[in-house]
């Protein structure tokens, strides 16, 4: 349906701040996608005349954008949209298992397919199940995010858990990051360019992803410096073994 003049408002005052930030107009076409899903929860057909006649787009330029990118919803987006990281390391430890399981509880009969982008939606509309590619967090594969932040080392059982909670309105707290939980149309503002003050909040890292670290600071060893010459190095770092011929003859190409 139509925005109402208060939405309009909002999203025009809003929408003007984000085109200052940038020497183009057009060029504030992504965030003004996550802005005007924040309003709905999905990139409506109003929001895509809303942008194009902003920024002086056809509305086919506009949805090319919004059909291409999996974080811009074309149709009503659960309260939380659960993503399941279904990318290699994820998946061959449990990502591909949570998934299934995640789609049976919160659709039985559905088959685990979904619809569109892959979402599967609870009869009750406050869980969006979809599987992404990587989640930039392999060393807590499996990896599932809600609204975009992190849970880390799940499991079926837990991932069942996190969902119940999720509909029930229980307490969710993030692995790592902020201490509260927004919801969708929050997370789209957020993304839109507006925070909401939790951007520093809680452990970006945690021990695995610092194990590397630790044990370089243990060793001594460090990044070389910016002028190329070597520094501390664990033992036969930067040093490339010395091509072999092949045996019964000399190394080259065939004549």
């Amino acid at each position: 349906m139509p925005f109402s003049d208060d939405a309009l408002d909002r999203l025009r005052a809003d929408a003007a701040e984000i085109i200052a930030r940038y020497p183009r107009a057009r060029s504030a076409l992504l965030p003004l996608l996550h802005l005007v899903q924040s309003e709905e929860g999905y990139v409506s057909a109003d929001g895509i005349r809303f942008c194009a006649q902003l920024l002086g787009c056809t509305e086919t330029e506009v949805t090319g954008v919004a059909s291409f990118y999996t974080m811009y919803k074309r149709s009503p987006a659960a309260q939380y949209q659960v993503g399941v990281c279904t990318n290699t390391l994820c998946a061959i430890m449990g990502g591909d298992q949570i998934y299934a399981e995640l789609a049976q509880h919160l659709a039985p009969g559905d088959g685990g397919h979904g619809h569109g982008h892959g979402d599967i939606v609870s009869a009750d509309g406050k869980v969006g199940l979809e599987r992404v590619e990587c989640n930039a967090a392999c060393d807590y594969a499996p990896v599932v995010m809600v609204n975009w932040e992190f849970f880390d080392n799940m499991t079926p059982e837990s991932a069942r858990q996190l969902v119940d909670d999720l509909r029930a309105g229980n307490k969710v707290t993030p692995t790592r990051g902020p201490g509260r939980l927004c919801t969708w149309k929050e997370a789209s503002k957020i993304l839109a360019g507006f925070g909401d003050g939790q951007a520093a909040d809680g452990p970006s890292a945690g021990p695995a992803s610092l194990t590397g670290l630790k044990i370089a600071r243990e060793n001594g060893w460090s990044a070389p410096p910016s002028g190329g010459a070597p520094g501390g190095r664990p033992p036969g770092a930067g040093t490339v073994p010395a091509p072999q011929a092949p045996a019964g003859g000399q190394g080259g190409s065939e004549k």
